[in-house]
């Protein structure tokens, strides 16, 4: 999405503006739909749908072999078939009595099993997750966006609660002689508590701007209301996800097959979480940017129905390239964030600093081709994931604002919140399964995190959306927010101005050191 010609930088704001560029054929200008669209990134949908067919399937086949009937299938000796191979009779010692003759087979008809070997067990604990996580996400956005201040509140209570919370949980599993998961989360917490201490100096401009996002989002309802449904969505596939892993964890499976398949149908649950996410983020992102463009959702100029055909545009022709994206930006972008806060505070330890920007040099190459303001080039121009990407983040490095974007640590918060509302849920329903069921709360309360996690990232997402589209109108003419709130487009201008100068200056500050290394010459 290049800036037409009718949208010129903005030259008497000081401030780097986008450079124009010629339009791509067919590509309409900013805050019009395209005219047609084609279906971008098609491999990718079709394999989202195989995935959503094959699991599905393995689900439904899980929590049916053990409903109210235990092994209703017979597929426990096929799961055990090798373990049993593995341990082979020992020949008769000599003198041994000979093995007595086997009688005749008794066939016995299936029997209802004990309460522990069953599906129902093990479901009531995740429906007790999702109702947590389904709390937990609609009160995070109706506190965030139902007052103007009440973002600011919730965010900061999650930075300062998120290291505590892990601690208290650490120790919780101290208690419990869960060693290896103790050891994690206190890891964990520390690794938080170093974040937050080395990016603390940039939480006053990553505040301002999150409250700037609520307040958007505040201004249309709409959109949270698109939220509230996904998390139904979400809900509704989380009812069979979960019936399956309850079979799985209610079967007998040997040398931790329960943890592997568990696993296994983790990522499955967290990639469609993802494109649901996504989808959001789509969705939002798309109705923000129009709103910024055309000046408010009642102008003249505002295409029809644009929340309709945003969701339209959402589920259909962009589907492929959410499913894309959603395998990937995720962890690349928690990677960014980690290597951005350790690389800040190196200081002059030159080969610590020579190992961290190699690995920053990667992940900034891609950064390049999966990186989330993608969301907003698919919501308005349809085009496929990696050309989105790339010419957001083109956009993004030739008006500065990358800087800008650097230095603001708003997605970060949002996913403290998002952790925090999983490690509630976690908690909630690992300390019940730990008095009902004391061997499975672990695997219980694990899985439990990421369904609140999920559920929570549901309604953070749109307030992710509404900074992403910021930025994006910020490069493409700086005058669109600038129209929408003066007093924060000078904030951001002043940010961007002290960036830039801080940028330069390290610069500057590398050359001469390099230089002074330098031997001397003799002069001839």
């Amino acid at each position: 999405m290049s800036s037409s010609s009718s949208h010129s930088p903005c030259a008497e704001s000081g401030n780097p503006s986008p450079h124009p560029a010629a339009p791509a054929g067919g590509r309409p200008g900013p805050g019009a739909w395209p005219a047609r669209r084609r279906c971008r990134d098609v491999f990718w949908l079709v394999l989202f749908l195989l995935h959503l067919l094959l699991f599905g399937g393995i689900l439904a086949l899980a929590g049916l072999n053990r409903f109210r009937i235990a092994d209703r299938f017979n597929i426990t000796p096929y799961l055990q078939h090798g373990h049993s191979n593995n341990h082979t009779a020992a020949p008769p010692s000599a003198g041994a009595p000979e093995p007595a003759t086997p009688g005749p087979v008794v066939t016995v008809s299936k029997h209802k099993a004990q309460p522990s070997e069953l599906t129902e067990t093990y479901w009531k604990y995740y429906g007790a997750a999702g109702a947590v996580g389904a709390v937990l996400a609609w009160a995070w956005l109706a506190a965030a966006a139902g007052k103007r201040d009440g973002g600011r509140v919730v965010m900061r209570a999650a930075v300062h609660s998120l290291t505590a919370y892990l601690a208290v949980v650490s120790v919780l599993c101290f208690w419990g002689n869960h060693f290896f998961w103790a050891v994690a989360l206190a890891v964990g917490a520390a690794l938080h508590f170093l974040y937050v201490m080395s990016v603390i100096d940039r939480f006053p401009f990553t505040m301002l701007v999150l409250q700037k996002a609520v307040r958007m989002v505040w201004e249309l309802p709409d959109v949270m209301r698109v939220a509230y449904a996904f998390v139904l969505v979400m809900l509704c596939w989380m009812a069979l996800w979960s019936f399956g892993v309850s079979g799985i964890v209610a079967m007998e499976i040997p040398n931790r097959g329960q943890w592997w398949l568990v696993l296994a149908l983790s990522v499955s649950l967290f990639w469609m979480g993802a494109i649901l996410s996504n989808t959001v983020h789509v969705i939002v992102s798309g109705m923000v940017f129009l709103v910024l463009v055309h000046g408010g959702q009642a102008a003249a100029s505002m295409p029809p129905k644009p929340l309709r055909k945003s969701l339209q545009y959402a589920v259909t022709t962009s589907f492929g390239s959410i499913c894309y994206g959603s395998l990937f930006t995720a962890a690349i972008r928690t990677l960014r964030w980690e290597i951005r806060g350790v690389r800040s505070k190196i200081g002059n330890n030159e080969c610590l600093l020579c190992c961290v920007d190699f690995l920053f040099h990667i992940v900034e190459t891609l950064v390049r081709f999966f990186n989330k303001y993608a969301y907003v080039q698919i919501a308005v121009n349809g085009q496929s994931f990696n050309r989105s990407a790339r010419d957001a983040w083109e956009l993004f490095q030739s008006t500065g604002v990358e800087a800008l974007i650097a230095y603001d640590c708003s997605g970060a918060v949002l996913l403290m919140s998002t952790i925090l509302g999983g490690l509630i849920t976690g908690t909630c329903t690992g300390v019940w399964t730990y008095y009902t069921q004391s061997d499975k709360a672990i695997i219980v309360g694990s899985t439990s995190m990421l369904i609140g996690m999920i559920l929570v990232g549901l309604t953070v997402v749109v307030v992710e959306s509404a900074v992403t589209s910021i930025y994006i109108c910020y490069a493409e003419d700086p005058r669109l927010i600038q129209r929408w709130d003066p007093e924060f487009f000078e904030q951001m201008s002043e940010t961007l101005h002290q960036r830039l100068q801080y940028r330069s200056s390290r610069v500057r500050q590398i050359l001469n050191g390099r230089l002074d290394h330098l031997p001397s010459t003799s002069s001839i």
